[in-house]
């Protein structure tokens, strides 16, 4: 005779409890919040409502078996009717049968309709994700990005197909059951239902215990895969080698593996006994129901009562323990649901701070000014980095900012693209506010080329036709002529069609950033940022592109975040940055007669280079380029 629970570890586990962290996030339940998770499920009404019919369905059909086997024990086997007997057997497996077709289908319908709103809310936050801001991504982890769209929507789909369900299932099978249960034997069901809580809640309680001894557990579990990533990876066991620390690091793994093996031990301990006494304890509501039965058919106190009855009962009562223990976790799982869309919805909630306007402008921007009019800008109100930036680029003219490490360089330039918006003041191309244009198309009118290039794991085509999908294969490698890389991509075996690895680990610096400015080059901007464009190559590789960049900038209004001489003297003029504020602008001589922060940049850095540059055999100075202070990113 099955027990009711069939008491096995399952019903100890963490499953019915919650964490601190879960209590103390426990979302606020409110209308609204039940109304938005609700919007996600109306557009599959008709499809809930076949899988609540199906639901009902198999919870009334389920009951059959067990009334079924009451009349097999009355009419078959007492009545010793062989026919019978097997017409009985027979129209069990049936139901059963049925029972097993509708619940597959059920399912099948449940798992479209959660893998179709998991396929809706990625698209949706995709899509949202890629209307922030570049400040969003610079601020956010990677890693709650990604689990957002994936673990978090994709849990969408268990509360769909598995809580939601699971709940409706539970009170059609309780519903039923315990509707049947008093059809047959008011007297007996209610013993049967008595038990019930005498086995359900004890098992909460022991659940519990073991729930504290798995978090534990799971803590100490969390250190020592801590310890063992920081002592075995490539830095870790190096440190540990200099510094001869190999035993005191064997003796602290060996103490922390000893308490995750203690506890272990004591979790898996925790249930024994419980499991023993609740074995047998789980046979004491059908004997009862036995013992009670038979009094009632011996003592003829109810002379309707037949043994088939009671055989019934005791299945049907074995049927009522699941779906009651599940149902007492109903407040568990819901907020663990809950929970699971407040933070899915905390980053639709997210308002992208750069928008298009509705009717944004496509001014023609070829050759036209760039004016940076009283511009002030700060990642933290607190902390000013840009403050009143005044400067004019004339349409078609190269302007070099130079400055120290923190100066603001970069973040003049991310203004441009509005990667960021200025705080006050405007930055202005052809007259306009760069707020009142079309984004995409103010964006499509400006190449950027970073010094930290960037390449999408796929091939070089691939990467190429990010800028430009429609490209022939002519446009593609006179882009890569000029910014000298053909050669290389046709020396690979694959040609254009070269595996790049994961953000271009496959080529070396030099060659991902000529990819990059043969990007640009494709996209064909009507306006060029160079923002250090040329510090991750090498002297000869520099000297090689720098002509196609100079090709490139001609006809184009051009700013470069300069760190190279040659860059910054063919310049139309070069600003000087400090302190997020413009203190000399001017052409190279002109700033070395002001005696200022540019001529002590260029004491202190550019006579070192030429100094060391006349000193030099031909073949080195054919080989090397003259360096500017090494300017990094703001």
């Amino acid at each position: 005779m099955a027990g009711p629970m069939g008491m096995g570890p399952h019903s100890l586990g963490p499953r019915g409890f919650l964490t601190d962290e879960e209590k103390s996030q426990m979302p606020k339940v409110t209308k609204e919040l039940l109304l938005r998770i609700l919007s996600y499920l109306k557009p599959y009404w008709l499809q809930f409502l076949f899988v609540f019919i199906a639901i009902i369905l198999s919870a009334t059909i389920g009951l059959l078996p067990s009334i079924i086997t009451g009349r097999i024990v009355d009419e078959a086997l007492i009545g010793k009717d062989m026919k019978l007997l097997v017409q009985l057997l027979l129209m069990a497996f049936a139901t059963m049968a049925v029972s097993q077709v509708i619940g597959v289908l059920e399912h099948y319908i449940n798992s479209w309709i959660s893998q179709r709103i998991i396929f809706d809310m990625k698209n949706q936050m995709f899509q949202h994700l890629q209307s922030m801001p570049h400040s969003f991504f610079t601020t956010e982890k990677q890693g709650d990005i990604i689990t957002r769209m994936n673990s978090d929507i994709s849990g969408v789909s268990t509360i769909i197909s598995s809580t939601l369900t699971n709940i409706v299932s539970n009170i059609a099978t309780v519903i039923t059951t315990l509707v049947a249960l008093f059809s047959m034997s008011w007297q007996l069901a209610i013993i049967g239902v008595i038990v019930i809580p005498l086995l359900v809640l004890p098992t909460k309680s022991v659940g519990k215990t073991r729930w504290k001894l798995l978090s534990e557990s799971q803590e100490k579990n969390d250190e020592l895969n801590q310890l063992i990533n920081e002592s075995l990876s490539v830095s870790g066991s190096l440190l540990v080698k200099l510094f001869t620390r190999e035993q005191k690091e064997f003796e602290r793994f060996r103490s922390v593996n000893e308490e995750v093996t203690q506890l272990n031990m004591k979790e898996q301990r925790s249930g024994s006994w419980f499991r023993v006494v609740m074995g047998m304890f789980t046979q004491i509501g059908p004997l009862l129901i036995y013992f009670a039965g038979g009094y009632f058919i011996i003592s003829k106190t109810d002379p309707t009562l037949t043994v088939g009855t009671i055989t019934a009962t005791v299945t049907l009562v074995n049927r009522l323990y699941r779906p009651v223990e599940s149902l007492l976790n109903i407040g568990v799982d819901f907020t663990r649901s809950l929970a699971l869309f407040t933070r899915i919805f905390s980053y639709f909630d997210k308002v992208p701070a750069i928008r298009n306007p509705r009717f944004g402008k496509k001014p023609n921007v070829k050759n036209k000014d760039i004016v940076f009019d009283h511009v002030a800008f700060s990642y933290d109100p607190s902390v000013p980095l840009l403050k009143d930036i005044n400067f004019t680029v004339p349409g078609g003219k190269m302007y070099a900012i130079v400055g120290p490490s923190g100066s603001g360089k970069s973040t003049v330039v991310n203004l441009i693209p509005r990667l960021y918006d200025v705080l006050s003041g405007r930055v202005m191309i052809s007259k306009l506010d760069v707020r009142k244009f079309d984004l995409p198309y103010l964006r499509s009118c400006i190449g950027v080329v970073t010094q930290e290039s960037y390449l999408f794991n796929g091939t070089i085509r691939d990467n190429l036709l990010f800028a430009k999908e429609d490209a022939t294969q002519e446009e593609i490698e006179a882009a890569c002529k000029t910014a000298n890389i053909h050669n290389f991509i046709v020396s690979q075996p694959d040609g254009y069609d070269t595996k790049v690895g994961n953000r271009g680990l496959k080529l070396s610096g030099g060659e991902k950033q000529r990819l990059s400015i043969a990007r640009v080059i494709l996209k064909d901007p009507k306006i060029l940022i160079l923002d250090e464009a040329t510090s991750a190559l090498d002297s000869i590789s520099e000297n090689s592109i720098q002509d196609a960049l100079e090709v490139l900038m001609q006809g184009r209004t051009s700013i470069v975040i300069a760190h190279r001489l040659s860059t910054i003297l063919k310049a139309d003029k070069i600003l000087v940055l400090k302190n997020g504020e413009i203190i000399e602008q001017g052409k190279h001589d002109e700033l070395l007669e002001l005696n200022g922060v540019y001529r002590e940049l260029y004491e202190t850095q550019f006579r070192k280079a030429i100094e060391y540059e006349s000193k030099k055999t031909p073949v080195q100075q054919d080989s090397d380029s003259y360096e500017f202070l090494d300017f990094t990113h703001t």
